[in-house]
């Protein structure tokens, strides 16, 4: 139920992280994978842990910001694959900042990645999806979805967001065989979370809160994904899977 063999898979944000771990795990469990981000040279990077492994994996550059960008990577996979199985939304960006004095072009930035972002891979790979009768979409989404916390006012708009959107295309698409969930990570040790929160304080919040008392590691949000990317999930549609360590619990 769990196998993934003969699946193509397109990762978006997959030169590092949770966006890389995924990648990898998905191409472990059988798929064929499209590795993609804004930077070939962190595509490659992720390809060529993939290949070491004797799998299957194409690195393509994708804005997921821009339409034309998203149609060009969907084109690509379906003429050097046939098909497009599971979408993945990784990529992601953040930026601290008091509500009070945010900056409209990070309010922007992120926005448009986070959230358009995932709308249109969603939009654009749903209507392939659609054509085949069947698809797996995956969006990351956060802890940040569904509860609030300082210094984080476009993240947590952005995040809450791609909740929504899950739900909305999960109802829309499932007519066609299309199931869209979303998996809400915690705080993860990830580059992100390094260059967002460097300083021990910030990642104190996070631990005290968390029943298991630590950072998630990537590997850790690959079941996950590997679960509703399968099979296994085909009655699971809507959903957004909290991997917070009891974050959401506590």
């Amino acid at each position: 139920m769990f196998e993934l063999d003969h699946k193509v898979a397109l990762v978006t944000g997959a030169g590092a992280g949770l966006g890389q771990a995924i990648a990898c795990g998905l191409a472990e469990a059988g798929a064929r994978v499209v590795v993609t981000a804004r930077s070939m040279a962190k595509c490659r990077e992720t390809v060529a842990q993939i290949q070491d492994k004797g799998q299957s994996a194409l690195a393509v550059v994708l804005d997921v910001s821009q339409r034309s960008s998203v149609e060009a990577a969907c084109t690509e996979v379906v003429v050097r694959w046939g098909a497009l199985d599971i979408l993945v939304n990784s990529a992601g960006i953040a930026a601290r900042g008091a509500a009070l004095d945010y900056p409209e072009s990070e309010w922007d930035r992120i926005i448009a990645t986070n959230l358009k972002g995932t709308f249109l891979c969603c939009q654009v790979a749903g209507r392939q999806m659609a054509r085949q009768m069947r698809g797996k979409i995956i969006n990351i989404a956060s802890i940040g979805s569904m509860i609030a916390y300082p210094g984080s006012i476009a993240y947590l708009a952005s995040k809450g967001g791609v909740a929504q959107l899950t739900k909305g295309f999960a109802v829309e698409l499932a007519s066609f065989n299309i199931q869209v969930n979303a998996i809400a990570p915690s705080l993860f040790d990830t580059g992100m979370a390094a260059r967002t929160r460097p300083d021990p304080g910030a990642r104190e919040y996070f631990m005290t809160r968390t029943p298991v008392g630590r950072l998630g590691q990537p590997d850790e949000v690959v079941g996950a994904a590997v679960f509703l990317a399968s099979e296994a999930s085909n009655m699971v549609t809507g959903h957004i899977l909290a991997v917070d360590g009891g974050y959401l619990a506590n």
